[in-house]
């Protein structure tokens, strides 16, 4: 367990028993699909991202919790919809839900979530927090829209890359720290420093997992080394890649990519590391995650505050 969540343990315990307790429905099939995904091991950042910002705000009520279950929610509702469209078999190193379940009921329970999330936002009772969420969640879905139309594409540029990674991960991050400065009732300069840092953080997280798509181990990510090829994603490791290669390098990534196909993995493997596409993206992420170090400094000094830190520094630290 990391430190950064051990200084919200009491907190983290109450959002879980709150997300078992919301998953609750007259229909079975909901229940069951809703425990899967949500007890299958993930790291709960966004979540913790509310309890962390929340306190570092000294904030005393407890809106803070079902916050922290809202974000989670959303974020769950979209791993759902996103392994239907991209037809993944392996997530956190067990197969989807829509391996076991089948497309369907993976996509109506997706709607569950996003729907039960929106009822926990009416108990709050904050026009500010729905008016965040409500815009965070359509921001999101034309994130996965626009990396749809993407896919396939090997002239994906690195600003549209950029767009889309913002949209689909760097926005939910950026929400889950401004909702947290609505609750707390923070000043204006504060909520902007929080959601930018939200923002440095979600991208600098977004960077390193596309990375590790083509350097990490299959164990411990939990996913297909290679997935995102397999998908027809022009991640950056592969934009900086093709800046650089040779005419027959980019000839292989180009038919790999508009192809989908990872019968030339290995290869592709070769022309990135020869052209420092891993490194290349890692040292953006930590570019990313010390701008999120810096927007802290707005904060007083507290245990939440370092937590904070910490969380940003294992953004970019992590193997899985």
């Amino acid at each position: 367990m990391n430190s950064f969540q051990t200084v919200i343990q009491n907190d983290f315990d109450a959002v879980n028993s709150l997300i078992i307790k919301q998953l609750q429905s007259d229909v079975g099939l909901v229940e069951n699909i809703g425990h899967y995904i949500v007890n299958s091991g993930g790291k709960r950042l966004r979540p913790i991202l509310v309890l962390l910002a929340a306190k570092a705000l000294h904030y005393s009520d407890t809106d803070h919790l079902p916050l922290a279950a809202i974000i989670e929610f959303i974020h769950t509702a979209t791993l759902l919809h996103d392994d239907v469209v991209d037809a993944s078999a392996l997530r956190r190193g067990r197969p989807t839900a829509n391996a076991n379940w089948g497309n369907a009921p993976s996509v109506l329970v997706g709607d569950f979530l996003y729907s039960r999330a929106f009822q926990m936002m009416v108990n709050i009772g904050n026009m500010g927090v729905m008016d965040i969420l409500s815009n965070t969640t359509n921001v999101i879905a034309e994130g996965e829209v626009q990396q749809l139309a993407n896919a396939k594409r090997p002239d994906v540029t690195e600003a549209e890359y950029f767009t889309v990674i913002h949209k689909k991960t760097a926005a939910l991050f950026e929400a889950a720290c401004e909702t947290a400065c609505i609750i707390a009732n923070s000043p204006k300069p504060t909520r902007e420093h929080l959601k930018r840092f939200g923002y440095h953080l979600g991208l600098a997280f977004q960077l390193v997992d596309d990375a590790l798509d083509y350097r990490g181990d299959t164990q411990k990510l939990g996913k297909n080394v290679g997935d995102d090829l397999a998908e027809g994603k022009l991640t950056l490791p592969l934009i900086q890649a093709l800046s650089k290669a040779q005419s027959d390098e980019k000839q292989i990534i180009e038919a790999a990519i508009t192809q989908s196909d990872t019968g030339n993995l290995e290869q592709i493997l070769q022309i990135v590391q020869r052209y420092q596409g891993l490194e290349f993206t890692q040292d953006i992420a930590k570019q990313h995650a010390t701008s999120a170090i810096e927007c802290l400094q707005i904060l007083d000094d507290s245990t939440y505050k370092s937590a904070l830190i910490e969380l940003a520094e294992f953004s970019v630290a992590r193997t899985y």
